[in-house]
């Protein structure tokens, strides 16, 4: 005996109807065949027996095959059910990875503004300060220069006045030795003795 229990009744049916289609079908086939009666009843047996044997091999088989299809069918679905849970779980895993390296990057080009710009700083610090350090140098070299050119300056002219002197000197000697006379002579020292006597 064929057992349909367990299965819907969608199907149940659709098994029947086949199954009586199928023996009418061959029923009609045998009655216009036109063979005797004899032959055509056992004809008949023949293929009624071949039908039920064909519809108990055809439920026996969905009997023992549609547990393991079933269960091969929900295991695929719950691997694929995983498989789309794991790939959605991969996903915000990816997402929330990508939102970190988001936050790092714009924290490392922060940072990397900041330091440029502390460079830069730094750097404008540095050029203000040799510049200033420039600035006095070339204020003291220019003090000292002014100082060694006026040092210079005073020496020639005490060099100058020194040779305007003894130039002037040489000079007078030259005209007293032409124009001064033995007159000339006495007369300056009888001045000088008068001079000498009055202030005494």
């Amino acid at each position: 005996m064929i057992s349909f229990k367990g299965m819907p009744m969608k199907k149940t049916t659709t098994i029947l109807i086949c199954s009586a289609l199928l023996v009418s079908a061959a029923s009609a086939a045998l009655a216009a065949g036109g063979g005797g009666h004899a032959d055509g009843g056992m004809l008949l047996k023949d293929f009624l027996y071949r039908c039920l044997s064909f519809a108990a091999v055809v439920g026996l088989l969905f009997y023992f095959v549609n547990k393991p299809l079933r269960k091969g069918l929900a295991g695929r679905t719950e691997g694929i059910e995983k498989a789309l849970a794991e790939a959605r779980q991969a996903k915000v895993d990816a997402e929330a990875k990508f939102a970190e390296y988001d936050t790092k990057l714009a924290q490392a080009t922060e940072e990397i503004e900041s330091i440029s710009a502390s460079i830069r700083h730094e750097g404008e610090q540095e050029r203000d300060r040799i510049i200033a350090n420039a600035q006095d140098m070339a204020k003291k070299v220019s003090q000292e220069a002014t100082q060694a050119a006026n040092r210079e300056v005073e020496r020639a002219r005490g060099e100058l006045r020194q040779e305007a002197a003894r130039m002037a000197i040489e000079i007078a000697e030259e005209i007293l030795e032409k124009k001064f006379t033995k007159k000339d002579q006495v007369r300056l020292v009888n001045e000088y003795m008068d001079k000498v006597g009055e202030l005494h």
